[in-house]
């Protein structure tokens, strides 16, 4: 890519700004970023500015970035690398882009070009004597079936020759622009063959309302007839499929099996296949056995868990706790003793250090939006009397290290500073702890 540069000094106006319906378009293309975003608004304000101004200008491009509270390096960064942006005057009637990609090259796409030097100017970029027409070649503009093709504005003009260029050139100079006709200038239908429509001639079979209504007007006159009934389908050939000893090929280790085998017959025939087949066929029946015992001991009730009571004396004890049906994971330990299924292998808990617990509250805080709870550890949150962040907000060093055993966090929850984000949150603020590298933020 070229380097490109906004135009000298002295074409440039001193200022800039949207006008008419210019203005309520801008603003409504800003509303559809959220706050925060509305820089991504660059792209369309700056071809809403060239729409206006037939260019952009560098007072255009200052504008925008103050309207995006940007800084003015990044609104030129894509105003300059961008190749839709104009960013020199060019013809107030048209400016032509000539494709020379290599379809419309090869369809001669260079005698359009020596047609722009002709009745333009002989250099890209650079209008006529009377500011009206300017030209550049481009890359690939996508119609390469109907090559070769120009762009003017906003509009295509496909399978051209030098001398109907010459003439929509002409049309444009005398501002008869509008009169020209888009797309292909020969008697093709957008992108249709040249030579007409080769397949699909006629559309009748593609409708299915007409198959069916054809469907029904032959088997009429099958029954008027006095046709045979319909014939029964023809089961599939079984002629090219492969013969192999490939286990999976097998029908006797179908699921269900149609084959029924006698147990003799089968162990003459597991002596007879070869070994990679008997493995394979032993593999699969102890496979299935091993499925059988399984569904049993899935099928085997479970016997219920008991209903957890907290002690009476002790801090801590949960309002209702003695009305939650508790499994073996939301059971909290016994005064001194760790809980049980829960604490294997973590050193016993004294619940004297457990934090107190309430009532579940009307509104109940939402204790994932501190760093290091999910949903499932705030469900057992909830299970120990844990719902809101000024809870959180006061454990002291001995609640914390119980809630940390009873987790099985292993020190997570002084690392992640629950206590200080809890502060941050009942507050109303954010809990903006950000773990860098396993380290807290200086």
């Amino acid at each position: 890519m070229t380097v490109r540069r906004l135009a000298e000094a002295a074409v440039q106006p001193a200022a800039f700004a949207f006008k008419g319906e210019k203005v309520a378009e801008a603003q409504r293309w800003i509303a559809k970023y959220p706050k925060g975003r509305e820089q991504s608004a660059i792209i369309p304000l700056l071809m809403l500015a060239q729409e206006q101004e037939g260019w952009v200008t560098k007072a255009a491009i200052e504008q925008i970035a103050d309207m995006l509270g940007m800084a003015y390096i990044r609104a030129l960064e894509v105003a300059t690398f961008y190749t839709q942006f104009q960013l020199k005057p060019v013809g107030t009637r048209a400016h032509i882009q000539v494709c020379g990609t290599t379809p419309c090259m090869l369809r001669g796409s260079e005698a359009l070009m020596d047609v722009c030097r002709d009745k333009i100017h002989h250099d890209q970029f650079h209008t006529n004597a009377a500011g009206t027409l300017s030209w550049e070649e481009v890359e690939c503009l996508g119609a390469c079936v109907n090559a070769p093709m120009v762009m003017i504005f906003k509009d295509t003009y496909e399978d051209l020759t030098p001398e109907r260029l010459a003439e929509i050139i002409d049309a444009f100079e005398a501002g008869n622009g509008a009169s020209v006709p888009t797309g292909p200038q020969t008697a093709r239908t957008f992108s249709a063959p040249i030579s007409g429509f080769t397949t699909l001639t006629d559309e009748k079979p593609l409708l299915k309302v007409n198959r069916d209504k054809e469907a029904r007007a032959e088997a009429k006159a099958a029954k008027a007839a006095g046709a045979a009934a319909a014939t029964p389908p023809v089961a599939p050939s079984k002629a090219a499929r492969p013969k192999t000893d490939a286990i999976e090929t097998s029908p006797a280790v179908k699921s269900p099996s149609p084959v029924k085998v006698a147990p003799s017959a089968e162990k003459a025939a597991s002596a007879a296949a070869p070994k990679h087949v008997a493995k394979a066929a032993n593999a699969t029946a102890a496979e299935a056995e091993q499925a059988v015992r399984q569904r049993k001991a899935a099928a085997k009730p479970v016997e219920p868990a008991a209903a957890y009571k907290a002690p009476e004396a002790g801090r801590g004890k949960p309002a209702g706790a003695d009305r939650l049906a508790a499994t073996p994971a939301d059971v909290p330990a016994e005064k001194g003793i760790a809980s049980a299924g829960r604490d294997k292998g973590r050193p016993s808990l004294d619940d004297r250090n457990r934090p107190a617990a309430i009532e579940k509250p009307a509104a109940v805080d939402d204790l994932k939006l501190i760093s290091g709870v999910g949903p499932k550890i705030e469900g057992i949150l909830h299970s120990l009397g844990i719902y809101t962040f000024a809870q959180i907000a006061g454990w002291k060093k001995a609640e914390r290290e119980w809630v940390d055993g009873y987790l099985n966090f292993k020190g997570r929850i002084e690392r992640d500073d629950w206590v200080r984000q809890a502060k941050a949150l009942a507050k109303g603020g954010v809990a903006e702890y950000v773990r860098v590298f396993g380290k807290k933020p200086v």
